[in-house]
């Protein structure tokens, strides 16, 4: 090498010396030497970096840590200098040179620095966004405050492109479910969440209104130095903290009303009546229609269930906070209630939170700091069925026939003030089940009023830290934090409804529903425990910048709980619903306790020349628990890289664009999200023996996702208009997957075994544009991801995963629908014939549903089925509007996804099943002769096909959906009213009750409300 650098260095000196020569002495132009400083008009600081050049000479400086240049060998006379650093734009300066010459030159700090030189908190520390390698996103809770909900997962919903946010259902305090970047695995999907430096899997504590800002960690490279819990992304949480100054107390007050919308319009009791005679007539039975006969009656309602089941919803929430310091303390202290009362009858949907945090930093010394983050949070959820499950509340209000009224007649001999609701339809007794024709469903009403399911949660979180500064450049900081939960869930189920002559001996005479009364009570309490350590090194040298981060992390997680149950409860009043009060003949109790503990070694290093190259290296490794002692270390490693062509001298002259980077990365992120003890041998007792219930694998391992993403970022304008592109291929290796046992083993349960990979590419892009013209405020950000899943393999002895209405397999997404292909319905028997000339024939008539044949066989069978819908959304998007003109202010949010399918189970049930449920007005248009429906099949009480899973239930779920809109006034300089509306419309083709719940198969989901919100903002 050193022979190799002389020989380049005599070579130069030749050609120097050569290209001198040839050079007339007459010719020389004079040179002079230009020297100055570059400083901040604002901060009147000297700036570092700067890069300084001589248009059309090729000649220029980088500033040093004073700000000062010098170049020498500028011809002399007349050149225009242009001073240049990323974010301040370019500025000219004409400059006569002479022998000496010296420049000062003062660069303007213009719009768009505030963007590139903002501080992201990423991991375990701080980034300068301009030096930023990886796929990270941001939102400032500023930007959204406009968003008025409870959840700070609701925050995110629409604000960053390749991030799908769903509430589970509309009912209030209802799950949130978060995707980066897709599904990539079997198993638990959702991100790691880093709170003021506490890792948690859960952020529905959290009150939006604290909240500073929200980083979301897309890529590996930015997401690698958290390891093991990284492969579904990360998003680091910055809670608000004082500011030194006068202090300030701040309150934000708004309450409102909400209604569910856009419901399927069911058959009234006329109809209803003719569709049941019409059923009858189609299925073949002898005798006198009944249906026919009854139409006679005068004692038939005409009940709109959902109408007398859904009701106004109303909801509140204040927030108080106190804020302020000194240079030495800083302190903030809030605290909230957020109230909803859901839309269904009865407030037995109700959410409440009440929530206490206190933030507070002081400065020991000029070096020494210690902090402090706590939050004391309690939850109060009354749980509604809300997802068609068990008892179907909504679902029932779908299915019940409007015939039936909701009371009873008090002349009714059943009839009770503390039961007044009817139940089985026209009771009679004995119960005659060969006369059953308006079914056995429920008084959603009546289900309504008798549900008590009460969830109540108490948590702490929080965390102190200490933090040193060795040096100007070195920090070492300790952070100490803790979650615990204290979980208490009781549900009172009360008897109720008439006697239909079934339930044991000791239960004769009782209501069917709730046979007997019954208690069940679980208790149970989690503490989290994290310590991390961290030594951070920064230093800027001239054209370089250094930052390096070492660290260590111990986490430590306990979890226990008991439960208990009891049946047969004489008195049923708030104050008897305990388990000391129920019967002793049946009564379970049980307890369970798990531990897991995680030790972590990270570092990460980041260098930047030149303020145009960047490179950013990453390492972690985790030692877990969860896995057996030979397989318990993983590691996992990124890189990325950067280049900031705005930056380079051929780009000088390119004024209006203001930033152009290019982003490369890859790297590794692991999933330790399985059960505990997964690895080991389970036993169990049976008798006097010991059996195997669950056979070992000790060489279970991580789950691995690596990721590859290329981006580029762009600012046009001073960064007025800011574009952000990301292309990315993720894929998921060694999911574990549950594999049976031959049975020659014994009865025992699958034992996980690594198998499996996932694999999600796509696009994402991000678009925000603001302005400024004198009291006129605009802007607007845009921001779409794409999504494509694929399952690359499964075990041998697992070759697809099969549920109720999807199958996973390889070479499509997961949890693909799966089912029979709808094409028409049966207009006549030749047509069966002609399509069904197999042996084995179901009885098909005209007016049933014709299914595809796929193999060609002449018969429908399982052969027949295969994949006929998309589970996971191939598009997620979002598009903010907010402008302001003096005192006036108005935001408006879309949001939507597409390529998303969803399985409308309840659409099956209520027009298509074989008994005599309800319908919506659909069914009106049924097939009733050759030609006049090939899409709904006749009205029966056979089977007319609608048993199948099938496309016909299969729905197109995408959704545009105005999220928000908010005009604001404020009176003053510290007060603004302002008034809010949710889920003000929807476009959808799908029919169900809401497009936006996450579970694929849909039987009946609560549905999100739309909401008018009045509120106030002001400053103390």
């Amino acid at each position: 090498m050193i022979v190799l650098r002389r020989l380049l260095l005599s070579l130069a000196g030749a050609l120097w010396c050569a290209a001198a020569s040839l050079t007339p002495v007459g010719a020389q132009q004079p040179t002079g030497t230009i020297t100055g400083q570059v400083i901040d008009s604002a901060t009147r600081q000297p700036l570092v970096g700067v890069n300084v050049v001589v248009e059309g000479t090729g000649l220029g400086a980088i500033t040093r840590e004073d700000g000062t240049f010098s170049i020498v060998g500028v011809p002399t006379g007349t050149h225009t200098l242009r001073a240049r650093r990323i974010g301040y734009g370019s500025v000219p300066v004409v400059v006569n040179v002479s022998e000496g010459s010296t420049v000062s030159v003062t660069l303007a700090l213009e719009k768009g620095a505030a963007l590139l030189d903002e501080i992201v908190v990423v991991g375990y520390t701080t980034q300068r966004r301009a030096n930023i390698t990886g796929a990270v996103a941001t939102v400032d809770m500023a930007d959204v405050e406009t968003r008025r909900v409870p959840d700070v997962a609701q925050v995110l919903q629409g604000q960053v492109a390749g991030l799908a946010v769903t509430q589970s259902t509309g009912a209030p305090g209802e799950a949130i479910n978060i995707r980066i970047r897709g599904e990539g695995t079997i198993g638990n999907n959702s991100p790691l969440f880093i709170v003021d430096g506490v890792p948690s899997r859960d952020i529905s504590f959290l009150n939006p209104a604290d909240v500073q800002s929200m980083t979301v960690l897309k890529d590996a490279s930015a997401a690698s130095i958290y390891g093991s819990r990284a492969s579904a992304g990360v998003i680091v949480i910055t809670t608000r903290r004082g500011e030194s100054g006068k202090s300030t107390f701040d309150v934000n007050y708004y309450a409102g009303m909400q209604r569910a919308t856009n419901l399927p319009i069911m058959l009234n009791a006329t109809q209803y009546m003719n569709k049941m005679e019409e059923a009858w007539n189609n299925s073949g039975f002898t005798g006198t229609n009944p249906y026919t006969v009854d139409k006679g009656r005068t004692d038939l309602a005409n009940t709109d269930w959902l109408h007398e089941l859904f009701t106004t919803g109303t909801t509140q929430n204040v927030q108080l906070t106190a804020s302020g310091g000194t240079d030495k303390i800083q302190y903030l202290m809030s605290g909230g209630l957020n109230q909803q009362d859901g839309i269904v009858i009865y407030a037995n949907d109700r959410y409440q939170r009440l929530d206490f945090r206190t933030n507070i930093n002081a400065g020991v010394s000029d070096r020494f700091n210690i902090g402090t983050n706590l939050l004391l949070s309690y939850a109060m959820q009354d749980k509604l069925s809300s997802k068609g499950d068990a008892p179907g509340i909504i679902r029932h209000a779908l299915i019940r026939p409007p015939v039936i009224p909701v009371y009873k007649d008090p002349s009714d001999p059943t009839y009770s003030a503390s039961d007044p609701f009817t139940d089985l339809p026209f009771f009679a007794t004995p119960w005659d089940n060969n006369n059953n024709r308006y079914e056995f469903g429920s008084n959603p009403v009546a289900l309504a009023y008798f549900t008590n399911d009460k969830r109540n949660n108490f948590k702490t979180f929080g965390n102190i830290y200490a933090e040193y500064a060795v040096s100007s450049a070195l920090r070492f900081k300790s952070n100490l934090g803790v979650d615990v939960n204290l979980r208490h869930d009781k549900a009172f189920n009360q008897n109720f409804g008439d006697d239909n002559g079934g339930g044991s001996l000791l239960d004769q005479g009782t209501g069917r529903q709730n046979r007997p009364t019954g208690l069940n009570e679980d208790r149970g309490q989690e503490t989290t425990i994290t310590w991390n350590n961290t030594l951070n090194y920064s230093k800027q040298l001239q054209r370089h910048e250094i930052s390096a981060l070492a660290g260590s992390e111990y986490i430590t997680n306990y979890s226990s709980a008991i439960v208990g149950s009891r049946q047969r409860f004489d008195y049923v009043r708030e104050n008897f619903q305990y388990l000391d009060y129920g019967g002793t003949l049946d009564q379970n109790t049980g307890g369970s306790g798990s531990e897991w503990r995680l030790f972590s070694l990270f570092g990460s290093a980041t260098y930047v020349f030149d303020t145009r190259y960047m490179i950013t290296a990453n390492l972690r490794a985790d030692a877990s628990s969860r896995f057996a002692v030979n397989h318990q270390w993983g590691y996992f490693p990124s890189v990325s890289v950067g280049w900031r062509m705005s930056n380079e001298r051929f780009m000088q002259h390119v004024g209006w664009i203001s930033d152009l980077k290019l982003r490369a990365s890859t790297g590794t992120l692991g999933n330790q999200e399985i059960d505990n003890y997964a690895f080991l041998t389970l036993l169990r007792r049976q008798g006097d023996q010991i059996l195997v219930s669950r056979y070992g694998n000790p060489d279970l391992k991580w789950e691995t996702t690596s990721q590859k993403d290329v981006g580029v970022d762009v600012g046009v304008l001073n960064n007025k208009l800011y574009l952000s592109l990301d292309y990315f291929v993720k894929r998921t290796s060694d999911i574990l997957l549950p594999i049976l046992l031959p049975s020659i083993v014994g009865n025992v349960s699958p034992t996980i075994v690594n198998a499996g990979e996932v694999s999600n590419k796509g696009l994402e892009v991000a678009l925000n544009f603001t302005d400024t013209r004198g009291p006129l405020k605009y802007g607007i950000n845009v921001n779409a991801g794409t999504v494509t899943n694929r399952v690359d393999k499964l075990h041998p002895n697992l070759p697809n995963i099969i549920g109720d209405v999807y199958k996973t397999e390889v070479g499509h997404p997961l949890g693909a629908f799966y089912g029979y292909v709808m094409e028409g319905i049966y207009q006549n028997q030749n047509e069966i014939d002609t399509h069904l000339f197999g042996t084995v024939n179901p009885p098909d008539q005209p007016g049933d549903i014709r299914f595809k044949d796929l193999n060609g066989d002449g018969k429908i069978n399982d052969n027949d089925r295969t994949f006929i819908g998309n589970s996971i959304p191939k598009l997620t998007y979002g598009l903010n509007l907010f402008g302001s003109y003096h005192r006036l202010s108005l935001s408006v949010f879309f949001q939507g996804v597409g390529g998303v399918d969803k399985y409308n189970d309840a659409k099956q049930i209520t027009d298509y099943d074989s008994r005599p449920f309800n319908h919506s007005v659909a069914v009106l248009g049924a097939w009733n002769g050759e030609g006049t429906s090939n899409t709904i099949p006749r009205t029966t009480f056979n089977d007319n096909g609608s048993s199948k899973k099938s496309s016909i239930f299969v729905e197109d779920a995408s959704y545009f959906r105005l999220k928000n809109l908010e005009i604001g006034y404020a009176v003053g300089p510290t007060r603004r009213l302002y008034v809010s509306g949710q889920n003000l419309f929807t476009i959808t083709n799908y029919s169900g009750l809401d497009p936006e719940s996450t579970d694929i198969l849909d039987r009946g989901t609560y549905p999100q409300a739309k909401a008018f919100l009045f509120g106030i903002n002001a400053t103390f």
